[in-house]
């Protein structure tokens, strides 16, 4: 194929595209909104997890590390998602930090129920829950700046 009849094929293809459908764009918001949460996620616990395991006890990385970064992604993107949905166009502080709660104390509950129902320390469970709840608080201030730079849209309610 020449370059001339693959520039005639771009230009088809953008011809026939349709504009985005507004819940084509709200998607896609939903999808920055997911993505910078996960992202804040990520680096929130690289950074608690070298707290953890070079500083306070030294210990080698482990591949339960590794899957246990990839839990704390996906938990960020699907709370950068709902956290979006949640506030909408509201300045409610109450809804804002309700929802930073929710996904926290479920993450942490559940570290703690665990610690308890193996018979280990619960001390360390219950720092995790806190750590959990500070990581939302991130992913949560990171979502407020973008939404206030413009990266992301609120959803609306319309």
């Amino acid at each position: 194929m020449t370059s001339d009849q693959l520039t005639n094929n771009c230009q088809l293809s953008t011809v026939n595209q349709q504009p985005m459908t507004n819940d084509q764009l709200e998607r896609l918001e939903s999808l920055k909104a997911g993505t910078i949460a996960a992202a804040t996620l990520a680096l929130a616990f690289v950074v608690t997890t070298f707290v953890n395991n070079f500083l306070l006890t030294p210990s080698l990385f482990s591949f339960s590390s590794l899957f246990t970064g990839a839990i704390a992604v996906v938990c960020g993107f699907l709370f950068g998602v709902t956290y979006r949905y949640t506030i909408r166009e509201d300045s409610n502080i109450q809804l804002k930090a309700g929802a930073v709660m929710a996904f926290g104390c479920v993450r942490g509950l559940t570290q703690i129920e665990m610690a308890l129902q193996s018979s280990q320390t619960v001390l360390p469970a219950i720092a995790t829950a806190g750590e959990s709840i500070v990581w939302f608080t991130l992913a949560a201030i990171a979502l407020s700046l973008s939404i206030r730079l413009g990266w992301v849209k609120t959803f609306s309610s319309n």
